[in-house]
């Protein structure tokens, strides 16, 4: 079973960074993508994704200010962002997609003066 833990929430005044991680533990295998996704109001949106060899794609919302990046050896996805806006608050969660779709638990960003 995959299991994926959040990390670096908190609150950030606009205009300032984060930087999110998410560790993948337990039956791994194979070729498999990774995500980030923020819910607000019950609605859950892409934000960003990074396919096993590299590829991204971004919320156009957010495009030019957030960065994922992945370290394989370590089954970790990073999403560093910048120029964050209030309307960036929401909770972000990881997505894994491989052999199954697993989901982390969430980090709180709060983005407020």
């Amino acid at each position: 079973q995959v299991h994926l833990v959040e990390s670096g929430g908190g609150l950030v005044q606009p205009g300032g960074s984060l930087r999110l991680s998410c560790v993948a533990s337990g039956g791994i295998s194979g070729f498999y993508s990774m995500g980030w996704y923020r819910q607000v109001s019950g609605k859950r949106e892409l934000v960003a994704r990074i396919a096993s060899g590299g590829s991204t794609i971004y919320a156009d919302s957010v495009k030019g200010r957030f960065t994922i990046s992945r370290d394989n050896a370590k089954n970790t996805v990073y999403l560093q962002m910048n120029s964050l806006k209030p309307e960036d608050t929401a909770v972000y969660y990881c997505n894994l997609l491989g052999l199954g779709d697993y989901w982390g638990q969430g980090t709180r960003v709060t983005v407020s003066s």
